[in-house]
């Protein structure tokens, strides 16, 4: 914020329009947090984990022990796929979790770190891909589904700038002094 040296009209609406719009985020962020569709969402993540992993150690062993060598690298592959993609949704879950139980601030949520990963994992398609077991086949598909939705909407909450900023109270008082005193935007 502004310090002891006088700062251009520029820089000081600029770094106001920043926290504006921080201050926006973090209550979507909370606001989501406490929400039932967090509830569904957590919910239906951490089912989808404990069901791939009951899976992958009971059933899913057994099928693909009978499968062919070059399908059973190919389940090899999509099974370490879909660990990956549910411990990135695990992940983004708790950290949302703890904004809404106070354990963390929800302006460090908003950190790189705990962004959702790229969604450029899919269905194999190589050699073997088509005699992957129909259970796993299942469990991939509700989790790419469900990373869809995690993935957007960790866009929306954290990448994407604030929606309408312009009817934000704080940011039209902005313009209106920008107006007044002629400061042109940074």
């Amino acid at each position: 914020m502004v310090t002891g040296d006088r700062r251009k009209g520029g820089d000081f609406m600029s770094e106001l329009s920043a926290l504006a719009e921080d201050s926006w985020r973090i209550a979507v962020i909370q606001d989501f947090a406490a929400s039932e569709l967090f509830d569904r969402t957590f919910q239906e993540g951490m089912e989808l984990v404990e069901e791939t992993a009951a899976y992958l150690d009971g059933a899913g062993r057994h099928d693909s022990k009978r499968l062919p060598r070059k399908a059973a690298l190919a389940y090899a592959s999509e099974s370490m796929r879909l660990t990956t993609r549910l411990m990135q949704l695990a992940s983004w879950l708790l950290v949302q979790r703890a904004v809404r139980e106070g354990q963390m601030p929800a302006s460090e949520a908003c950190q790189e770190r705990y962004r959702v990963g790229d969604e450029s994992q899919r269905a194999a398609e190589g050699e073997g891909a088509d005699l992957l077991p129909g259970g796993l086949l299942s469990l991939q598909e509700r989790a790419s589904r469900l990373f869809e939705r995690v993935s957007h909407l960790d866009r929306r909450m954290y990448t994407e700038p604030a929606p309408n900023a312009g009817s934000h109270p704080v940011l039209q008082q902005m313009g209106r002094l920008q107006a007044a005193f002629g400061i042109a935007e940074a």
